[in-house]
């Protein structure tokens, strides 16, 4: 099923559930509403295990994972994330652990992959009726429902121009948070023309220079560049610094991804991007992402407080820590 009838029908949820498509950020969503479902706050920390890619090499620990007892909950939930990206070997024995969860437990394994997808083939099809499958694959429809859900969610509005035009786009969904996050932090009314600016150029200039001087180590001249922009405006600097780092971090978390691909409007990136995501690895690289995405958050809502001195140490301290964390690659 596609992922808001998922949301809106509220289907009973069996042992396996296989989140599959292509928009990430609907599969994090989705594992964000099977969670709450199915394991309260008050018991989840103790019945829920989460394993990457990296994990899974030994299909034993997530059997295991799966296999025991729930502790004072209704069932115990396993996390298989980015399921894409296991080679041959470590699908099969994956798949071998999904065909034997016990009564009362759940594994929920994220396979973002194209429908038609051959190499690897991917594990919804070979579910069918027995597993729980959520379509993360969005239409025209979805997409303006997500765009409407975010404008709300910012406490922002958009000419009807902008939900078309955001709905009938190519860009991930992730983005067009991103994008909605930046422009809807005025509080004014986004118009066409507002997209339209930002969708002209990937960051303002000298953000984006902040962004791609950090990724790649040079983190004094980054933080410089930083700098100038507090100097030339206080208020309005952390958000456009903080969502370039998140679009190249991002952009280096794919790269990082077996078989990763970057979005048509960022392909002149990749020369320099893929080596650098071989050097610091999916891991690092979604961390990075999350960090820069959290700061966003914290500015839009109103978490980190309206003082540009907060909001200036908020970008220096993620930049410090993006910037550790490219350091420990090399």
């Amino acid at each position: 099923m596609k992922y808001y009838d998922f949301v809106d029908k509220q289907p009973a949820i069996g042992k396996l559930v296989i989140v599959e498509g292509t928009e990430r950020e609907l599969a994090e969503r989705a594992l964000g509403a099977i969670l709450d479902r199915l394991l309260p706050p008050e018991v989840r920390e103790l019945n829920l295990e989460r394993f990457g890619p990296d994990d899974v090499g030994d299909s034993s620990r997530v059997r295991e994972a799966v296999t025991a007892m729930p502790f004072l909950a209704d069932r115990r939930v396993v996390v298989v994330a980015d399921a894409q990206t296991l080679k041959a070997q470590p699908r099969r024995d994956l798949w071998a652990v999904a065909q034997a969860v016990p009564d009362g437990n759940t594994l929920v394994i994220l396979d973002l992959l194209p429908a038609r997808s051959k190499r690897p083939e991917p594990f919804g099809p070979m579910a069918g009726r027995s597993a729980t499958r959520i379509d993360t694959t969005a239409s025209p429809e979805a997409r303006a429902r997500f765009v409407r859900e975010t404008l709300e969610r910012l406490g922002a509005t958009a000419e009807p121009r902008v939900v078309d035009e955001l709905a009938r786009s190519e860009a991930d969904l992730a983005a067009v948070r991103n994008d909605l996050e930046k422009l809807g932090l005025a509080g004014k009314k986004i118009a066409l023309a507002d997209l339209e600016r930002e969708a002209l150029s990937i960051e303002d200039p000298k953000a984006y220079k902040y962004a791609s001087a950090l990724v790649e180590g040079k983190t004094a001249e980054a933080l410089s560049i930083a700098h100038e922009c507090f100097a030339n405006d206080p208020r309005g600097a952390a958000m456009p610094l903080l969502s370039a780092l998140a679009t190249e971090c991002q952009a280096l978390w794919e790269m990082a991804r077996d078989g990763g691909e970057l979005p048509a409007r960022m392909r002149w990136r990749e020369r320099m991007l893929r080596p650098l995501a071989k050097r610091v690895g999916e891991r690092r690289a979604r961390v990075a992402f999350e960090r820069a995405v959290r700061g966003m958050e914290s500015i839009v809502t109103g978490k980190i407080g309206s003082d540009p001195d907060d909001h200036q140490t908020l970008v220096e301290r993620i930049s410090v820590e993006v910037s550790g964390i490219s350091r420990a690659a090399r």
